[in-house]
């Protein structure tokens, strides 16, 4: 039997409660928002501290409810499907999964699963960058499109809100890259060690300078996961009617402009 993403997704995450009323919802009623972190590699884990405080960070500026403890996810597994939402990090080379795993995740991402890669290199053509983008390859062969840079006007910046270029702990590259179908971004690659602005040591302070730009630079990654997880768990978005009211108060937002932090 054939899928539709929406059942998909309403079967994966079992949705969350109260969407219908609660603006920063996505599906029905269910079990609370978890991370899937996708293990490959033996670097897969390099901010271990950061999926929590994306979680504290999304329960706290949000209605989603929230699973803070990520769940680990082989694609040799069967876990694999129950999160809509799956987070690949990584600071070194890794190995290119068997074609039995490639197809799961291939099947996945076909029938509306999304998938964050996010780079904890600090450089933008390093071997885990390489090791991406063989990847992709092996999921999606030629002549099947890749890659392509996301436009600074895709609706993932203004899911939640309004941002123009996705920053991390670092500034390094200027744009997201993407996998799109059918009008549909299915994987979004950032560079900018976006897990490294979240991570904390056993004291609860931060363990990285966000550089160049500081605190107002790890806000904007704040809201750079807020955004992707809302573009993950939204299915029919119009790009002209996203959250029109969340728009409307926070068009004049910038990290300078008084929002007080509330993911402590």
């Amino acid at each position: 039997m054939t899928l539709s993403r929406r059942r998909l997704l309403g079967l994966a995450a079992a949705a969350w409660a109260g969407l219908a009323t609660r603006p920063a919802r996505a599906i029905g009623p269910g079990s609370a928002f978890r991370f899937g972190q996708l293990v490959l590699g033996e670097s897969w884990n390099p901010r271990p501290t950061a999926l929590r405080r994306m979680g504290l960070a999304i329960r706290n500026r949000t209605s989603i409810d929230v699973e803070l403890e990520a769940r680990p996810v082989s694609l040799g597994g069967d876990d694999l499907h129950l999160s809509p939402f799956l987070y690949l990090a990584g600071e070194r080379e890794f190995a290119i999964p068997r074609e039995r795993e490639l197809e799961a995740l291939r099947r996945y991402l076909t029938f509306g699963g999304f998938l964050v890669i996010d780079s904890a290199e600090g450089t933008t053509d390093g071997a885990f960058d390489r090791s991406v983008r063989r990847l992709m390859q092996a999921l999606f062969p030629p002549p099947a499109p890749g890659f392509e840079i996301v436009p600074g006007d895709h609706v993932v910046y203004k899911s939640f809100y309004l941002l123009e270029r996705p920053l991390g702990r670092l500034a390094i590259s200027p744009a997201m890259e993407g996998v799109m179908r059918d009008g549909r971004m299915m994987v979004a690659y950032i560079q900018n060690d976006l897990g490294g602005a979240f991570a904390r040591d056993d004291f609860g302070i931060h363990r990285f300078q966000c550089v160049p730009g500081g605190e107002a630079q790890r806000e904007l990654a704040t809201r750079m996961i807020i955004n992707l997880v809302m573009y993950a768990l939204c299915l029919d978005y119009k790009e002209d009617q996203v959250h029109v009211p969340f728009i409307m108060r926070r068009r004049r937002w910038r990290p300078d402009d008084g929002a007080t932090p509330v993911d402590e």
